[in-house]
């Protein structure tokens, strides 16, 4: 167990990552610059006491470049003394950011770090930094790349999955997510999101389609099936997995993650922290990891990733209470639920990224505050949060509940 402590914890609203959303006209560094300053607000936090901030960014260049995490820092009026850094381990970024965080407060080389993330999709749109891994073809044949969704589809085809079943699972998840904000879950972390005239630009969760039923995502058509073909995608996949006779293309817009904006910002520290600042503690992390994978199917990761981390930290799947899986799309989380045999009562109880949406860089660490807030609220002790990334890694930390 390690000795990092999580203080706090918010995250802005997620916007519709287009040019009409209303997150649209907020650059990122004023995402990043408001969930700082929110995060020191709340806690009244001298920030000389800050060691570091961490933020995750998957796309840091444009906007999002030039180290966002020390200018919104700046821009946010920390000390000049904090330092900052943006790092980048894909859809996983923010969830590593608060793991960093935890590793410096546990090797005494920090005691306080502020960790989280920021991406704004619709201003820097995936892709955005034309990586080897998109563009080089002799890379593409080491990494035996394929889009992300066809790597969902063929883990659906894999484990049987059908239209329908996925189908049923983002359902649930705008349920789920409709209901807590109907019950206020998500009220004690939110910061609303203001423009430069400070005035409130947007204060719920934008992607989210409540009353979303079977009926109306079964007129969806399949995301990339025809990338699939037209492309060839598909066939590297086949050539990658020959005992897969087809891939049946099952994802779409409507059971896979939403294209967002937004930002989150989690306040770590030790108890020596807490005390100077007069603080007290709301979790513990006992432990984190993370792990490559395989990279052409890219989205296994969570599962060997958890068997490792329950390794390290010696505790068993009975020994948790909530699941935060990210759902990159329904079948990542399907699968995961399937092979530790979880029941869904227990995995993102919130609902999820399907219908919320995920703001790559930001991801991780929001839905950590999530779950952390929802053990607050039932009373439990446990919660173990996973993200697959690309190129065919994973992240997992565990926190406890104080």
């Amino acid at each position: 167990m390690t000795q990092a402590l999580i203080y706090d914890h918010v995250r802005t609203p997620r916007g519709k990552g287009r040019a009409d959303g209303k997150l649209h006209e907020i650059t990122p560094i004023q995402l990043a610059t408001q969930a700082l300053d929110a995060v020191r607000g709340r806690s009244s936090l001298d920030t000389a006491l800050v060691d570091d901030v961490i933020l995750g960014c998957v796309m840091p260049v444009g906007e999002q470049g030039c180290n966002i995490a020390r200018v919104a820092a700046l821009n946010a009026d920390y000390a000049v003394t904090v330092p900052g850094q943006q790092l980048n381990r894909f859809c996983a970024s923010g969830l590593e950011a608060v793991n960093l965080a935890a590793a410096l407060v546990d090797a005494k080389q920090a005691q306080a770090v502020v960790a989280g993330g920021v991406e704004s999709m619709s201003r820097v749109p995936i892709a955005s930094d034309g990586g080897a891994c998109y563009t080089d073809p002799a890379v593409n044949w080491k990494t035996w790349y394929i889009p992300q969704g066809i790597g969902a589809d063929l883990i659906a085809t894999q484990d049987g999955y059908g239209r329908e079943d996925v189908d049923a699972f983002a359902v649930e998840s705008q349920r789920r997510a409709a209901w807590s904000w109907a019950q206020g879950c998500f009220d004690r972390s939110i910061v609303p999101v203001k423009d430069v005239l400070g005035q409130v630009v947007l204060a719920r969760d934008e992607h989210l389609r409540p009353g979303t039923g079977l009926a109306d995502l079964a007129k969806l058509k399949p995301a990339f099936a025809e990338a699939g073909d037209r492309n060839g995608y598909d066939a590297v996949a086949l050539y990658r997995y020959p005992r897969v006779e087809s891939i049946q293309h099952v994802h779409t817009g409507g059971n896979s993650s939403g294209i967002v904006d937004g930002a989150a910002a989690v306040l770590v520290g030790n108890k020596a922290f807490g005390r100077r600042a007069g603080l007290k503690p709301r979790a513990r992390i006992r432990g984190f990891a993370s792990i490559g994978s395989e990279p052409a199917i890219m989205l296994t990761g969570p599962v060997p990733c958890t068997e490792k981390l329950l390794k390290r930290t010696r505790m068993s799947i009975e020994d948790i209470d909530l699941f935060e899986v990210n759902e990159a799309f329904a079948a990542v989380v399907m699968r995961f639920m399937r092979h530790f045999d979880i029941p869904h009562d227990r995995v993102n109880v919130n609902g999820g990224a399907i219908a919320l949406g995920h703001p790559l860089g930001a991801t991780g660490a929001m839905i950590l505050g999530t779950v952390l807030d929802e053990l607050e609220r039932r009373d439990l002790g446990t919660a173990l949060i996973t993200l697959c990334a690309a190129a065919g890694m994973a992240t997992a930390t565990i926190i406890e509940r104080i």
